[in-house]
């Protein structure tokens, strides 16, 4: 008689695994993080490092010393060491890389039990502790020095002008080197290349990694919301070309909005989840007092994904809902 196997659900298995998802996230973040290189040059090279190592290397001595377990998913700790380093600027010393690092891991990542039960997105959470607890160091920007070194020239970001002096101090954008698609301004490593993070997330499309419907009800909300107010004052606000192309809108509408861990289950209450950011990001750059409200947006929306999903869930297989 042949023995029958007694297991948990799911019983589709798939040969996709986390570890190659997390591949593939890392495939994608590399044309953002080879052109963040180029721009500015080896001290990015050095943040990018101490991130990852810091990240890959916590994770390990937690799972291997305190939760005596296998570190099952190294691949998983990569992309939240380069997403912490893409998100800050590439003058952010050492030792506190270091401390985000620590704290991503340690403190967002493993306190909740570790891979896949995390409530916050890590890089994010550390991105906004480190805000709140060294913004001297975060909120001090340097112009691209490019790959061989240049003499380091302080300049602000687009958003901080916008923020400071409405539209008419963005008049002289393109004069300080402001590009839709490449912002040779200062800013955090990853707002380098709108372009380069499009082609990443256009292969996590192509591969099925990911789903359409979060940063696309982000940028949607972005683009309205942002063309209401500047159709109504368009001497204070921005409109929505700019609010799409500057910042880490992009970074974080397509690589820490979409993480599955934090994000809604389903279509629908990823489109809440999307147009939820969207809407806190523009009042926060709008009306808040920083200029930027990406990281905030997303931590603030992680919260409310238990209540989206309850909402939204799956009906029960055999039952109308």
């Amino acid at each position: 008689m042949d023995k029958f196997l007694v297991s948990p659900p799911p019983h589709a298995h798939s040969p996709r695994t986390t570890a190659s998802l997390m591949r593939d996230v890392i495939i994608a973040l590399l044309p953002a993080t080879i052109v963040a290189v180029v721009f500015y040059g080896w001290s990015l090279v050095l943040v990018l490092a101490v991130s990852v190592a810091s990240c890959v290397l916590l994770e390990w001595a937690i799972c291997k010393w305190l939760m005596k377990r296998p570190f099952e998913c190294p691949e998983a700790a990569v992309v939240t060491g380069l997403l912490l380093a893409l998100s800050l600027p590439y003058t952010t010393p050492w030792w506190v890389v270091l401390i985000g690092a620590a704290f991503a891991i340690g403190v967002v990542k493993m306190t909740f039990g570790g891979l896949g039960q995390n409530v916050f997105n890590p890089a994010s959470a550390a991105r906004v502790f480190l805000l709140v607890s060294f913004p001297s160091y975060l909120t001090h920007w340097e112009m691209p020095q490019r790959l061989f070194g240049a003499d380091a020239v302080t300049g602000p970001t687009v958003l901080s002008l916008a923020n400071e002096g409405g539209t008419q101090a963005l008049a002289n954008l393109s004069q300080m080197g402001w590009h839709p698609l490449f912002a040779y301004v200062g800013g955090s490593a990853g707002e380098i290349s709108v372009l380069a993070l499009l082609v990443g997330f256009a292969y996590l499309l192509l591969r099925r990694v990911v789903k359409i419907w979060i940063p696309l009800s982000i940028f949607v909300t972005v683009a309205a919301v942002s063309a209401v107010f500047h159709a109504i004052d368009p001497v204070t606000y921005t409109g929505p070309i700019f609010n799409l192309l500057s910042g880490g809108l992009v970074l974080g509408a397509c690589f820490m909005a979409t993480d599955y861990v934090t994000s809604p289950m389903t279509s629908k209450g990823g489109v809440i989840f999307g147009f939820g950011i969207g809407l806190l990001v523009m009042m926060i750059r709008y009306f808040g007092a920083y200029p930027e409200g990406v990281s905030f947006a997303i931590l603030l929306m992680n919260m409310a994904v238990p209540l989206i999903d309850r909402w939204c869930h799956q009906p029960k297989f055999g039952r109308e809902e």
